[in-house]
């Protein structure tokens, strides 16, 4: 099928920016722009030869004869999807250029040509790409441990009928998957040991982007957390998407496909079988399956610890002189004059810092964080807007 007519070379063009941004699939964007996957390979193999300039028209003679193609690729091919049941010809041939760095290897669209001819390819469906929003609200990740990504990939049942709650992290800039975790309840309880041993192995990230369900975010007028507050008192800025929005984790959202694919489709007998799936599927992940928005190399051979150890201590709030500070109760409440405020649940035991706005208005932080304004003459605390954080963690 042919290119739309507003505009060849337009069109070519924002099929390119968008494979660059790494947030589609090469499938999904040959399904949202209506061209085939041979067509939308050819453009991407032209622009790696010769940049914007190679997406002109050119002659359609072949340059290689089908036949002329050695038959150690073909077979190297074959040997790699055999291996990798669910990788494309952008992957298998990512993975076989790590692994033989002296070989010329032919364009993707040859390999998907061999994989055709072998009868090794599969119909994919899918839906259309969403439209991305045309300003990000969110951080983006220019270094490793600058963003984390965490959620829970949706529950499903092994043989023996026991439910399975996967608990994913992974680093937003190199992909690295730290964990992928079954634990008995998506719940602060059962999650809070899966972040502490990620913080121990690797470091703590400056931000932690998660949707606002539970465990991660609240209803309530601060929108913390136990789980989040935590991540506060470590340092961590918790970063949420819009409600509604799962394309701004879209990143977490795809490995949530690949896992999905590859380790429960069927669901393993057990959850020990199931656990040693995701093991498995982690170390694959990172170590050996090529991503195409890292040039077609491995999450581990981008992914660094982060600098910023894990404290098995945390520290005490600290707030500027003149403010006022009061400490929350295990009822989530403080003490204001005669009575009390509720602020959260997911403060108490920790101290809260007043800053004085305006006659009997107090803007609440918790460590770095704007928990609401405070108006006294309500005897309430209200969401404050913006409600994600506005400053940095120290």
């Amino acid at each position: 099928m042919p290119w739309k007519e507003r505009g060849v070379m337009e069109e070519r063009f924002r099929f390119i920016d968008d494979w660059r941004s790494g947030d589609w699939t090469v499938t999904e964007l040959c399904r949202h722009y209506e061209v085939t996957r041979a067509t939308g390979y050819k453009w991407l193999s032209r622009y790696k030869q010769g940049g914007v300039d190679n997406l002109r028209d050119q002659s359609r003679a072949p340059l290689h004869h089908p036949n002329e193609l050695p038959g150690e690729i073909e077979d190297l091919v074959i040997a790699m999807r055999d291996k990798h049941p669910s990788w494309g010809a952008p992957k298998i041939r990512g993975r076989i250029a790590l692994d033989h760095e002296e070989m010329l290897l032919p364009a993707e669209s040859t390999i998907g040509a061999i994989l055709k001819r072998n009868g090794l390819t599969v119909a994919r469906g899918g839906k259309r790409p969403r439209s991305r929003p045309s300003t990000e609200p969110l951080v983006h990740a220019s270094s490793a441990n600058e963003v984390w990504s965490a959620d829970f990939k949706g529950c499903f049942h092994t043989g023996d009928g026991v439910r399975i709650d996967p608990l994913t992290i992974t680093d937003n800039y190199s992909r690295y998957l730290f964990r992928c975790q079954s634990v008995k309840a998506a719940d602060t309880v059962h999650s809070r040991p899966v972040f502490a041993a990620a913080f121990r192995e690797f470091g703590l990230p400056r931000r932690i982007r998660t949707d606002n369900g539970a465990p991660f975010g609240s209803s309530g007028e601060t929108g913390l957390t136990a789980l989040s507050a935590w991540w506060i008192q470590l340092g961590i800025v918790p970063e949420r998407i819009q409600a509604g929005q799962p394309q701004q984790n879209g990143r977490h959202e795809r490995m949530h496909r690949t896992l999905k694919q590859e380790t429960a489709l069927p669901p393993a007998s057990n959850r020990r079988r199931q656990q040693e799936r995701f093991d498995q599927f982690r170390r694959e992940y990172n170590e050996q399956r090529p991503h195409q928005a890292l040039g077609q190399k491995t999450p581990a051979s981008f992914y660094s610890p982060s600098p910023r150890p894990y404290p098995e201590r945390l520290r005490e709030a600290e707030y500027p002189g003149g403010w006022k500070v009061r400490r929350i109760s295990q009822g989530g409440q403080m003490r204001w004059n005669a009575g009390y405020v509720f602020i959260s649940h997911a403060m108490r035991g920790d101290a809260v810092g007043l800053e004085p706005l305006d006659d009997q208005v107090w803007r609440v932080w918790f460590h770095f964080y704007e928990a609401g304004i405070f108006e006294e003459s309500r005897l309430r605390l209200r969401r404050p807007k913006p409600q994600l954080p506005v400053q940095e963690s120290p």
